[in-house]
C-alpha cells in the first residue's frame, strides 16, 4: 500500500509534506529533565493533553466562580445541556448517529449497564462469548455479570481462541464455536481492537454473525474509538462501550462513551437501571413526575454529568471536527507502515509484529516480540527517552498517533531500538 524509504532524511521529508504536521503542536509533549521532548508512543494508553485543554476547563471554573448555580442555565455553554454539546463530534468519531450516542459514566460501570438491558439469559441461553485474551476489565465484568444471575462464572464464558502458536483470532473459529453452541449464547461481547495483539475486528461481520444466532452482540471499542474508522451505526451492533482518554486525549479517568443502536432507541421494554438524567428533560426538575424515559442513548444516563471532565472532552472533540477522523486513519496509517517498514529491516529472526499487517486490520498499534527478551529491554528503551508500553509476558506496545507523533519519532524509535539490540 506503501512505499518507503530508509534514512532519517525521508522521514523529514514525510513531516515536512504531512498535511496534519501542525496539529503535533497543539498537544503538551512529555520532556526530559533537560526539557527535550520524550518520544510518546503510549496514546494506546493514555492520550496526550491537547493545549486548549486547559482553556477549556478553566471556562467552566470560572462560569462556577462567577455564576454558581445559575451556571446550569445561563453562560455560553449552560451545563445542563452540556453532554449535548459532545454528541454530534463523538457520534461521527465512532460513525454514529447523534441519537445512538451518549458520554456518561466511565467505561466498566457502562458495559455493565449496557448487560442490564442486553444481556437477558435464560436456562438454555445464558453464555456470553468473549475473546480469550480480552481486556480483564471486560472478563471480570463478565464473570461477575453471569454470577449476578445465578450462572457459575466459568463455565458460562465460551471463549474464541487463536489456534496453536498463533496470536490473532481468526473468523472460521468463530463461525464454528456459533455453530456449535450459538443457541446456548447469549451475548457476545468482542474487543473492537484486541489491545494486547492490536487486531482490529470486523464488527459487521460478528454482528451479522451473532445475529443469525440470536445473540445481542455489543463491543469495548476502548482501543478502537479516536484510531479507526468505527461505522458502529453500519455494523448493526446492539451496543458498543469505550473510554476517552486513550486516542480522544480526554485525561486520565475521563467520561466513556456508549452506542446503543437506534433499533432500540424508543423500545421502552428494554430492562434497564434509570436515574433523573434519563427522565424527559422537559419535565425533570418537576421533582414527583413518574418517570418519563428519554429515546435514545440519553434514555440510559443516571446522573448529572461532571463538567470539567466534559469540558476536557469537548477540547479534544473540537480538534477531531477540525481535522476528521478519515484524514487522521489516513496518517496513521501511513505512519505505522513506515513502522513496521523500518522494524522488519531488524530482521524476523530478531522482531516478530504480532499486530495484523493488513493496515485495515489494525489501528495505530503495533505490538512487537523482541526474540529473548524481557521487560529489561522496554526499561532501556524508556531509558533512551522511549515512551511505549509493556504487556506481560513479552509484548511491547508502540502506537504511533496521527495528532501528535511524527515519522522522524518513528525513525528515532527504531534506531534506538537497533542501538540497545546491537549492545552486548
Amino acid at each position: 500500500m506503501f512505499t518507503h524509504k530508509l534514512g532519517l532524511e525521508y522521514a523529514l521529508e514525510q513531516d515536512e509534506s504531512d498535511e496534519l504536521k501542525s496539529y503535533r503542536n497543539q498537544f503538551h509533549l512529555p520532556k526530559d529533565k533537560h526539557g527535550n521532548n520524550l518520544i510518546y508512543m503510549t496514546g494506546n494508553s493514555l492520550g496526550l493533553q491537547p493545549k486548549q485543554t486547559s482553556a477549556y476547563v478553566h471556562k467552566e471554573l470560572d462560569d462556577w466562580a462567577k455564576l454558581g448555580v445559575e451556571g446550569h442555565t445561563t453562560g455560553d455553554t449552560p451545563w445542563l445541556a452540556y453532554h449535548e454539546f459532545l454528541t454530534k463530534n463523538m457520534a461521527d468519531v465512532v460513525g454514529a448517529k447523534p441519537i445512538e450516542v451518549i458520554v456518561m459514566n466511565t467505561l466498566t460501570t457502562n458495559l455493565h449497564l449496557m448487560m442490564v438491558s442486553f444481556y437477558k439469559p435464560t436456562k438454555s441461553r445464558y453464555k456470553i462469548l468473549i475473546e480469550s485474551d480480552a481486556f480483564p476489565s471486560d472478563k471480570y465484568a463478565v464473570e461477575s455479570q453471569l454470577r449476578h444471575h445465578g450462572f457459575d462464572d466459568q463455565e458460562g464464558v465460551i471463549q474464541w481462541k487463536p489456534r496453536e502458536n498463533e496470536e490473532l483470532l481468526r473468523y472460521e473459529d468463530l463461525e464454528s464455536i456459533l455453530q456449535k453452541e450459538g443457541d446456548q449464547i447469549a451475548l457476545i461481547l468482542i474487543g473492537g481492537i484486541n489491545y494486547y495483539t492490536g487486531q482490529y475486528f470486523d464488527l459487521k461481520r460478528i454482528t451479522k454473525l451473532g445475529h443469525q444466532y440470536g445473540c445481542k452482540v455489543g463491543f469495548d471499542c476502548a482501543h478502537a474509538a479516536g484510531n479507526v474508522v468505527l461505522n458502529l451505526h453500519d455494523s448493526g451492533a446492539d451496543f458498543a462501550v469505550w473510554c476517552t482518554y486513550k486516542y480522544l486525549n480526554s485525561g486520565p479517568g475521563s467520561l466513556a462513551g456508549c452506542f446503543i443502536h437506534e433499533r432500540h432507541a424508543h423500545n421502552k421494554n428494554l430492562n434497564r437501571f434509570t436515574g433523573w438524567w434519563s427522565h424527559n428533560k422537559a419535565t425533570r426538575f418537576n421533582m414527583r413526575d413518574d418517570f418519563d424515559q428519554l429515546p435514545g442513548a440519553e434514555g440510559w444516563q443516571l446522573s448529572n454529568p461532571p463538567i470539567l471532565s466534559m469540558a476536557a472532552i469537548k477540547a479534544s472533540l473540537d480538534l477531531f471536527e477540525e481535522v476528521g477522523i478519515e484524514r487522521l486513519v489516513e496518517k496513521s496509517q501511513k505512519l505505522t507502515s513506515y513502522f513496521e517498514f523500518l522494524l522488519k529491516q531488524l530482521g524476523e529472526d530478531t522482531i516478530r509484529i504480532i499486530t495484523p499487517t493488513n493496515p485495515n486490520s489494525r489501528g495505530a498499534q503495533l505490538s512487537i516480540q523482541v526474540k529473548n527478551a524481557n521487560k529489561t529491554l522496554h526499561d532501556q528503551l524508556t531509558q533512551a527517552g522511549i515512551i511505549s508500553d509493556w504487556r506481560e509476558p513479552d509484548v511491547i506496545r508502540c502506537a504511533p498517533t496521527p495528532f501528535y507523533n511524527s515519522f522522524q519519532d518513528v525513525y528515532l524509535l527504531v534506531e534506538q531500538l537497533k542501538t540497545i539490540l546491537s549492545t552486548p
